[in-house]
Parts: C-alpha cells; structure tokens; sequence
C-alpha cells in the first residue's frame, strides 16, 4: 500500500478514512499533510500515482482504469475495515467519482460521504464539449496553464523544470480527456455529496454531479480561481467542513 498511499500520521484509531485524489500533475503532499490538519478521527490516505515523486521512474497511467485497478488493489481491505471518505480536485474529482462507482459496482462498497472540487461530471455536456488541452503544443500549453492559475511562476519560467512537469501533466490530461462514462440511470450512491469550485474559475456543471447519488447533494463556492483550494483561508472552510461532515457520518454510521 506505501507505494501507492501516502499517509502522514497513521492511526489506527481513526474512525473515518479520506481517501484523497491529486489534479492532473499533482503529488500527494498536499493532501497528505491534511492528516496533520484534520483531528484524529479521520485518517487522511493521499493517492500517490505512477510517473511523479517516489515513483518518478515509473510509465504514466494510461487510462482511467489502469488508476482506479491500482488505488483499489492497494486499499480495498483498508476500505473494508472502517468508513471511508472520497475527495478529488479537477482530474481527482474523475478520479474520485470512477473510483466510488467501481467500488459500488464491483464490491458493493460505498463511501459515507464524496466531497468533489473544481470539475463538471464526466458524463456532462460541459465536460464532453471541453477542449482537450493535451494536444497543445508546449507553447500553447504553458499560455492555457499561466491563464487559470495556481503553478508556481518559478516552474513556468525554468525549463529544466517545465521538462518535468509538463509529460505528467499532459499525461493525465490524456487519462482524463479518454475517459468516457454515460450519465448514471439511476443513483447508484446514497451517500451526501459536497461540490467545491472557484468563484473565478471557468464554470463547471456542478449540478449534474448531483445525479451519482440519492442522499443530499450541496454546492459551496470559494473566492478564487481554479486552483482556490490552495489558499489558507480557503482550505480552513474546506476541512471545517470535511471534518463537521465526516464527524456527522461517523454518527450515523455507528
């Protein structure tokens, strides 16, 4: 499991898990420091996926499921032990939501709660008519990256480093822009779901996620563009929040 999840501060007396989901060309340190963060109910599992950090040595993912088979083979018996949370930013928002059907639709397992962020359904209009951005060029692409935001100036202008960045970027882009999925007949989840997005950002259909389940649904936006979940101040509201919903399923699980 180490290889695939990074986890800050195991606790085996955590009642609830968060699995976390990274945006395309993103690591797990961001959300693994949230076990810092978050009270000790809740143990955060930070998803590390192939081509970046420990594991930069390894081919990119090459589908959707490709990631999902790996994450689930890693933590299932994890999963099975106590409740768990899902959380997903942009293309960890897909991955998110094709994890939790998987997980529905081959193992009967469902998360107490899917907290969603910066991303239309895949099975949405907004999201089948978005560019794809993969195949831009590296001039092209570092235009789209510099106009929504949140990369470091210093990555932008180094190219020893953009060399880095930009294949595992691109690569997820590609994974995520495949990746196709019809609009769910009927809820296949019961669980709440919590949508998050950037007041300035692009907009995205939120709405449309609301289809995947049939407990409640929320919305709540954030000042910012897409990358608003980095600011402290908005990271504060998204774990008060995270953590209140998460202490409420506990609750009602129990």
């Amino acid at each position: 499991m180490e290889k695939v999840i990074n986890c800050f501060r195991k606790n085996p007396d955590a009642t609830t898990r968060l699995l976390c989901f990274p945006w395309a060309g993103g690591g797990s340190i961001h959300y693994a420091r949230w076990g810092n963060l978050l009270p000790g109910s809740i143990e955060v599992y930070a998803v590390k996926l192939a081509g970046r950090e420990a594991r930069g040595k390894e081919p990119f993912p090459k589908s959707m499921q490709q990631i999902v088979d790996e994450v689930v083979t890693a933590v299932l018996p994890q999963l099975k032990e106590k409740p768990f949370a899902l959380f997903g930013h942009s293309f960890g928002a897909m991955t998110s939501y094709a994890t939790a059907e998987y997980l529905k639709r081959e193992h009967n397992l469902e998360p107490v709660h899917v907290f969603l962020s910066g991303a239309s359904a895949p099975y949405s209009e907004t999201r089948k008519n978005s560019p794809k951005r993969s195949a831009l060029s590296d001039e092209e692409f570092l235009h789209w990256l510099s106009t929504i935001g949140g990369t470091p100036p210093e990555i932008l202008a180094n190219p020893e480093i953009l060399k880095l960045f930009l294949p595992v970027l691109k690569a997820d882009l590609h994974v995520v822009e495949h990746y196709q999925c019809t609009t769910p007949e009927s809820p296949f989840l019961s669980c709440d779901v919590t949508c998050f997005d950037g007041k300035e950002d692009i907009p995205h259909d939120l709405q449309a996620w609301r289809d995947i389940t049939s407990g409640e649904f929320t919305v709540k936006m954030l000042p910012g563009s897409h990358f608003y979940l980095k600011d402290s101040s908005n990271e504060k509201v998204i774990l008060d929040l995270i953590t209140k919903h998460l202490e409420t399923a506990e609750i009602d699980y129990l």
